[in-house]
C-alpha cells in the first residue's frame, strides 16, 4: 500500500469531491490488496475470534470471495454510527442511537466503503464512528467486550483524521499485535478534540494489553508527546464515562 498517497487523499479529502476520492481509492484497490490480505492469514484456516474455526457460512463466504478473484479480510467488519443526544446518559438511549452502516468482508469491499464515508472533519460534535469485527456490537456490555477495555489517544482535529485512518487501515489488514484480542476501534468526535480508541476483549491480560499499546504506537508512528491511557469496560459501567478516570497511562 503507498501509505503517502492514501494518506494524501485523506488529508484532501475537504477539497476533493466524493467522485474523486473514490476514483482515487478504487485505483488504490489493487495495489493495495497484498497489504491489507496478509497471505500468512488468508492461507492459514479461518478462525473466529475465540480461536475456534469459523463457521460454514463464513467458510462459504471466503469461498464465493475468492472464486469471484476477490482478496478475502481475515475478519468481516461492520462499520457503526452514534449521533450523542447531549444530556442523555441512559444505555437504552446510547443503543437505540447506534446506527449499522454498512459491512464488508474482502479489500475491494473495504474501498468501496471507505471511500464513501464522511471524513472526520465533517462530522457534528458529539459523534462516534465504530469499525468492529462482525458480530460484536460497539457496547461495553457485549459479551465479546465486557471483560476487556480500551486503550485511549486523545488528538487535536486537524491530524486525527490521518491517523484515524492509519489505524483502520491497521485493524482491517490485521496488523495489530494480539489481533485476536482487539474487538474494533473507535472514532469519537468531541467539540474541543478527537478521541481514537481501541476495544480488546481481556483487561485482565496485561502482557496482551501492553503488547497492543506498543503495536498501536508502532503503526500509527506515535510521536513521544503523546499519552496513551486504558479504561477497563466495567470502570466505564460503573462511572458511565468512556474516557474520565483512566487506569493506565503508557
Amino acid at each position: 500500500m503507498e501509505k503517502k498517497n492514501v494518506r494524501a487523499s485523506a488529508e484532501r479529502g475537504e477539497k476533493e469531491s466524493k467522485m474523486e476520492i473514490t476514483e482515487k481509492r478504487e485505483g488504490e484497490s489493487n495495489n493495495s490488496s497484498k497489504d491489507l490480505n496478509n497471505n500468512d492469514n488468508i492461507n492459514n484456516d479461518l478462525t473466529d475470534s475465540d480461536g475456534n474455526n469459523t463457521s460454514k457460512e463464513a467458510e462459504e463466504r471466503r469461498a464465493r470471495d475468492l472464486k469471484a478473484g476477490l482478496h478475502p479480510l481475515k475478519h468481516k467488519f461492520v462499520f457503526w454510527y452514534t449521533r450523542r443526544t447531549p444530556g442523555v446518559r441512559t444505555q437504552t438511549a446510547y443503543e437505540d442511537n447506534i446506527k449499522k452502516i454498512v459491512d464488508f468482508s474482502t479489500v475491494e469491499g473495504f474501498w468501496v466503503c471507505y471511500c464513501h464515508l464522511a471524513r472526520p472533519s465533517t462530522l457534528p460534535s458529539p459523534t462516534d464512528l465504530h469499525l468492529f469485527k462482525e458480530g460484536i456490537r460497539p457496547l461495553w456490555e457485549d459479551s465479546a467486550n465486557c471483560n476487556g477495555g480500551k486503550w485511549i489517544i486523545r488528538f487535536k482535529k486537524v491530524v486525527s483524521g490521518r491517523f484515524w485512518e492509519d489505524l483502520v487501515l491497521a485493524l482491517v489488514g490485521d496488523q495489530l499485535d494480539y489481533g485476536d484480542n482487539v474487538c474494533g476501534v473507535v472514532l469519537s468526535i468531541r467539540f474541543n478534540e478527537d478521541i481514537l480508541s481501541v476495544w480488546n476483549r481481556n483487561a485482565s491480560d496485561h502482557q496482551a494489553v501492553m503488547a497492543l499499546r506498543d503495536s498501536i504506537k508502532r503503526h500509527l508512528k506515535l510521536p513521544h508527546s503523546y499519552v496513551m491511557e486504558y479504561k477497563p469496560h466495567d470502570a466505564s459501567l460503573r462511572d458511565n464515562s468512556s474516557y474520565r478516570n483512566t487506569w493506565l497511562r503508557g
